[in-house]
């Protein structure tokens, strides 16, 4: 079992800036591809962005691709999602997911955090 809590939501206006911690325990966070996923009410969950167990490889929504950016410090469990340049369509819960696989679909994570709001004003 992996368990993942995520922090750092809030509201922010547009153009500003947020950084989600999410930290793990449980099993060897090492071993695991993570990912950050958002949903809007009455929405699907979406996809935001995904980095390997390595830290070697990352990917982006196209939608986020040169605002956020998705990283991990192994020592500390902990994978976080910077947002730059926020716009009132990022508006959503964000989820954090750790999987065996890169994390491009939700379908391919194992767990999941209860989720942090993140709101932007216009």
């Amino acid at each position: 079992q992996v368990q993942l809590v995520e922090s750092g939501g809030g509201l922010v206006q547009a153009g500003g800036s947020l950084r989600l911690s999410c930290v793990a325990s449980g099993r060897t966070f090492s071993s695991y591809a993570m990912g950050w996923f958002r949903q809007a009410p009455g929405k699907e969950r979406l996809f935001v962005a995904t980095i390997t167990w390595s830290g070697g490889l990352t990917i982006y929504a196209d939608s986020v691709k040169g605002r956020f950016t998705i990283s991990r410090d192994a020592a500390k469990n902990t994978v976080y999602l910077q947002m730059n340049s926020l716009k009132p369509e990022d508006t959503a819960a964000y989820y954090c997911a750790a999987g065996g696989n890169i994390l491009t679909s939700s379908s391919r994570a194992d767990y999941w955090g209860q989720g942090t709001q993140v709101t932007v004003s216009s």
